[in-house]
């Protein structure tokens, strides 16, 4: 390993990470370069670097790739113009010609088990179910199902992972709640849901 190689990862990694008004759990980890806000991500979940969480309720046990974009806040486009200088709340620019109130807050939830590629765009307000797969590079403007695959500008339908009968069972097991104990002795059988699903009385 060469010694730039090593100094590029330490500088990368010196930049630290922005988390306001969140919550963490102690097994999640955000890397560098990310920010959150107002924004909660379950246990044993991560987020890459370069990433933007903004009004977001990331599961447990989800993977977010680098410079993934979630969520935000909208402008008026009603309005006769977009700018924040004719808002009330504070923005990047100081200069107010008015002050008309315009802050919605979108929640977007990202569920458990999710997988999110590397420099996917996620519009505020969405709902992406419990398994689904987002491919890199995507733009996700609508909701997308549990064990759904999408990828795409915008987002499409690629694929399902399982079929009715596996995801169904796999959404009735709820394996994400169960304690860290639980899942050691499951975890065995992770390579092949048909094996774990007929063990736990599923299929």
């Amino acid at each position: 390993m060469s010694v730039s190689y090593v100094f590029a990862k330490l500088l990368k990694k010196l930049r630290g990470k922005a988390i306001k008004a969140s919550s963490v759990h102690p097994t999640s980890k955000l890397e560098s370069g990310s920010l959150m806000v107002d924004s909660t991500m379950g246990r044993h979940s991560f987020c890459g670097y370069d990433c933007s969480i903004v009004h977001c309720d990331v599961g447990s046990f989800t993977s977010i790739s680098n410079r993934v974009s979630i969520g935000g806040v909208a402008h008026p486009m009603a309005f006769v113009s977009t700018s924040p200088a004719f808002l009330s709340h504070k923005d990047s620019i100081k200069t107010k010609f008015a002050r008309h109130e315009y802050l919605p807050r979108l929640r977007t939830v990202i569920g458990n088990d999710v997988w999110i590629g590397e420099g996917a765009l996620i519009k505020a307000g969405i709902v992406i179910g419990h398994g689904a797969v987002v491919g890199m590079g995507s733009v996700v403007t609508k909701d997308v199902a549990p064990y759904e695959v999408v990828a795409g500008n915008p987002a499409r339908r690629i694929r399902m992972r399982f079929d009715d009968q596996v995801a169904g069972a796999l959404l009735r097991l709820e394996w994400w709640n169960l304690p860290d104990a639980e899942l050691r002795r499951m975890g065995m059988s992770f390579n092949d849901p048909q094996i774990l699903l007929k063990q736990e009385g599923l299929l």
